[in-house]
């Protein structure tokens, strides 16, 4: 994110930091005009100072144009977040003493790892970078920075310090973000045929967005059902994605979270702008989407996901939008189905395969004949759903090689590396299985870990809690016809 500062500094020497007892000297600057309003600034201000967050100068000025330095910045962090006695091993620092006030704010923090003091030094009257406060600000919320940035958006300035005013506004936007047992429901909105967009008062805990849980919260009429747990939008304070079973258009829903009323809305008509399907195996076939029609996977705009997408992971704001565009979003895919149908033949239901909506930056969902059918060479298929559009739903199988297996090798007792001859660059080990056959005729099952490919190589965890014994070959082969008769051998030291 490429912004343009509006805060050139001046440095000025001065003698207090919030307390006459500060026992070091400190240099601040104070900042340009911020390109926050005045009013923005001083309602943090006065919120945070009423909270005891923020503690104004000798001279009762609250220095809100300051640059903030590291030790005020430790205490309005404790205070923001209740931090005060989290750390199990508490700092010793070299360059605080222990008696200052500083001093119990900063050793808990670097004893938390949200802020650093190498070799013991805190520099306690450093000034913070706007880049450094979104770093401490993420991990003592436990939010993702992207959320973290885009709070910071309107002044947000690299390299340049943060001011107290500045960082009061942050704070109070953050305070908004710490999760709640006891978060309602504020409004909720059908986005599509399968995505619900709720939000709450405060964001859920942990323990509340765990798919049993919440698809026990999570009550509705006429059969709608919760189909994977909700996931929090990348940027927003508590709204989250929530995927559901195909609403009936025109039906009236309504919600109830923890046994209490929530919302009501009408069953949504739209369905998600997909763009073609193709075969993928002998037995697996995808669905595309792109991005250039609009249309964006959720786990490009969840904060769970936002660390691991990259360049690729961006902010939908309160409409959907990002740089001037409405994105359709594709939820969850767990538990979907469609129709596939040879032409002139039956149709059949293909299952979700896990885990491989979105790899890799492309969005091709993929999709699974029942065990022991497969697609026909030569012959015409075309993919249905009651969930989305296809532009080109149809394609002819071919005559797939399967993939082959070369190496198998020992992790663990419970787990095994399996490596292919030739990367398969996508998520084809996905729901697929191993059986491992000893000198003895004993036999375990293994199945893929999902999500653990890299490259070639994908790790498959022992099933049924069995494990390899020490000194032991085993022969490795597919369980189907998923990498043809390959084989391989590996001897648990």
């Amino acid at each position: 994110m490429k912004k343009i500062s509006n805060k050139v500094a001046a440095m000025v020497l001065t003698a207090a930091l919030g307390t006459a007892s500060l026992p070091f000297a400190a240099l601040t600057t104070h900042a340009a005009t911020s390109p926050l309003t005045a009013q923005e600034i001083t309602e943090a201000v006065n919120q945070l100072a009423r909270q005891g967050v923020m503690q104004g100068y000798s001279d009762h000025s609250m220095g809100a144009h300051n640059q903030i330095n590291r030790a005020e910045l430790a205490k309005m962090v404790v205070k923001a977040f209740k931090l005060e006695g989290k750390a199990k091993n508490p700092a010793q620092l070299t360059d605080v003493q222990p008696k200052a006030w500083a001093y119990k704010y900063a050793s808990e923090l670097v004893g938390l790892g949200i802020m650093q003091a190498a070799n013991g030094q805190f520099n306690p009257t450093g000034t913070v970078k706007d880049a450094e406060l979104v770093q401490i600000v993420s991990k003592a919320l436990g939010r993702d920075v992207k959320s973290v940035n885009y709070w910071m958006e309107r002044f947000y300035s690299g390299n340049q310090a943060a001011s107290r005013g500045e960082v009061a506004y942050l704070l109070k936007t953050a305070q908004k973000a710490i999760p709640s047992e006891k978060a309602k429901i504020t409004s909720v909105q059908s986005l599509n045929a399968i995505t619900l967009i709720v939000t709450f008062d405060a964001p859920l805990t942990a323990e509340d967005e765990v798919f049993a849980k919440a698809k026990a919260d999570f009550v509705f009429n006429d059969g709608l059902t919760l189909t994977n747990l909700p996931r929090l939008k990348t940027g927003s304070i508590s709204t989250y994605i929530v995927p559901t079973s195909v609403q009936k258009a025109g039906t009236t829903y309504n919600l109830t979270y923890k046994g209490n009323k929530a919302g009501a809305f009408t069953g949504n008509a739209t369905l998600l702008q997909m763009n073609e399907s193709r075969q993928v195996t002998n037995d697996t076939f995808e669905v595309e989407a792109l991005r250039s029609d609009n249309v964006t996977d959720y786990g490009y705009v969840i904060s769970a996901y936002s660390a691991g997408r990259g360049d690729n992971a961006f902010v939908l704001d309160q409409n959907n939008r990002a740089n001037g565009t409405t994105y359709q979003i594709i939820s969850s895919m767990q538990a979907r189905e469609v129709t596939i149908t040879p032409e002139g033949g039956q149709p059949i239901v293909a299952k979700y395969v896990p885990f491989t909506q979105s790899t890799d930056g492309v969005q091709e969902p993929k999709f699974r004949l029942p065990e022991g059918q497969v697609l026909t060479p030569g012959v015409k298929y075309t993919v249905t759903s009651d969930w989305a559009t296809i532009k080109n739903p149809s394609f002819v199988a071919e005559e797939i090689d399967p993939l082959e297996i070369t190496e198998a090798e020992a992790l663990s007792e419970t787990s095994i590396a399996v490596t292919l001859a030739d990367d398969p660059r996508d998520e084809l080990f996905s729901g697929r299985s191993v059986e491992l056959t000893a000198e003895n005729g004993e036999k375990l099952l293994a199945t893929y870990k999902y999500s653990s490919r890299k490259g070639a190589v994908g790790i498959f965890d022992i099933q049924q809690n069995g494990k390899l014994s020490a000194g032991t070959t085993y022969t490795v082969t597919p369980v189907g016809d998923w990498a043809g008769d390959s084989q391989a051998e590996l001897t648990m030291e």
